[in-house]
Parts: C-alpha cells; structure tokens; sequence
C-alpha cells in the first residue's frame, strides 16, 4: 500500500510523476514548490503510485520519450492514466506536459496517435485561442506577450482528438492541439514550459539521430534555445505562478466555451 502524502506546516502536497532522470519539473519546481510539497515518483525506479490522488492538493505529469499506451514500455503507464482521470473527477489542479498531455488525453477519452507531419523539435510558435485569454492557466500568458507564444518542443506523437468536452487553447502550424483544458482545472500542454537548458542539452544529445533523420540541425536548435533563454523562463515562470495559484484558491471561474 501507498502511504498517504505527509504535510509540514499545513503546506498542500503536489504529486509529480517523472518518467526519466531528464525530463523533471525544472523551470517550474520553485514556484509550484513555493507555496506546495511535491510528493515526485519515478515509476521508472520502481517508485510505486497512489491508487488515487486522494489527500493531494494537485498533480502533475511530465513528459518522457514512450508513448501514451506504450505500457509494455512502460508497465506504471495505466496506473497513471487512472491517476489523471480521477484527479480531473475530483477537479483537483491536474497538468500535463508533453507524454503527461496525451496521458491526460487518453485517460479522460481523447485519442493519440503517431504525428502525421513527423517530428516537431525547437522554440516553435503556438498560437492561443479566444479562450485563452480568460483561462486560469494560459490567461496570464496571453497577458505577458500577447496570443503567439514561442514555446519548446520535443516530441512525435500528438493529440489527434480532444476530450469530450476538452476546450482546445493553443494550437500550432504542425500539429494542432497544443493546449487544452478539461473542466476549470486540468490542463494537457504539448510543449514543455518546464525544460531547462541542461535537460533540452541531453534530449539533443540523445536524439540527436532521429533530428538530423528529421533533417533538422542540432547546433541550430541548441543555438535557437539558447538565444530565447530569457524568454522561455518568464514564461515558464507564468505557467507555474498561475497554476500554484490555483493550489491555495478557490475553484476559478471559467469563460464557457
């Protein structure tokens, strides 16, 4: 059995499930971890998972280089995907990011498949919806820069149907589901605020075959990432800001879409 989740000082305690050493919560860890606990499991190391989110205040789900049903890859993956579908019922704060997206996608009835248009590596724009810019989440980042946002990405797979009831926020010229929400707390991100340049040096150097199969330039990519660095961490900090917000409030409100 799974101990519950142990508080200090009356903190709420996040649940973090990280696949692999590189692929952390990074640029987002110190505001979540400002205001929350974080409870991280690797399944990956043996790690096991809580039967439900039950006596946690959110969850998160990073990101990983199986797919979203690879669970002979990865036996811990439907463990998970039940994890996301009950913390979307219980309307607890719930993000997922990247493999943590299409988890989230297929627990709660959407569908992920092999990417038609291929690999999709780089700071890459993505473009935020209407409903956007009254969302709890991505609302403060429409605000900071405006309804294009460049973004980083690594991944094949995609988000080929939304949830029902999924209300897509941010879309992109390759692939077209990059942000959506599930009710007013859960929310699937293709792309990957919460990278640090150490990380997206590792992902480079360990895929480096299949993005030069791609013909994509390495150098180039590290080289785009490293001239938006800046960037990308206020946005990550926004991302994070926003979503620890919701670990201590109310439920939002949300425009209906």
């Amino acid at each position: 059995m799974t101990p519950a989740p142990t508080r200090t000082s009356g903190r709420p305690v996040v649940l973090v499930v990280q696949h692999e050493a590189d692929a952390g919560l990074g640029r987002l860890q110190p505001a979540i971890e400002a205001v929350a606990q974080l409870d991280v499991r690797r399944p990956d190391r043996g790690h096991a998972l809580p039967a439900t989110p039950a006596g946690y205040a959110g969850v998160v789900v990073l990101g990983g280089s199986m797919g979203a049903t690879d669970d002979d890859v990865a036996p811990w993956l439907p463990a998970t995907r039940r994890l996301l579908a009950a913390a979307v019922e219980a309307a607890l704060p719930t993000l997922g990011l990247c493999l943590g997206a299409q988890l989230l996608a297929v627990a709660t009835g959407g569908r992920v498949e092999r990417g038609a248009a291929g690999l999709e590596v780089g700071v890459v724009p993505v473009t935020l919806a209407e409903a956007a810019r009254d969302d709890p989440l991505l609302g403060a980042v429409v605000a900071r820069g405006g309804p294009v946002a460049a973004v980083p990405q690594y991944h094949q797979d995609a988000v080929t149907r939304l949830p029902p009831g999924a209300v897509l926020l941010a879309s992109g010229e390759r692939y077209p589901h990059q942000a959506y929400r599930l009710g007013d707390r859960a929310w699937g991100l293709q792309y990957h605020p919460e990278v640090t340049a150490t990380d997206w040096a590792a992902w480079l150097r360990d895929g480096h075959g299949a993005v030069a199969a791609a013909g994509l330039d390495p150098a180039r990519l590290a080289a785009a990432y490293a001239a938006a660095e800046g960037d990308l961490a206020g946005s990550a900090d926004v991302h994070a800001t926003a979503w620890a917000r919701l670990l201590t409030a109310g439920s939002p409100t949300v425009q209906a879409s």
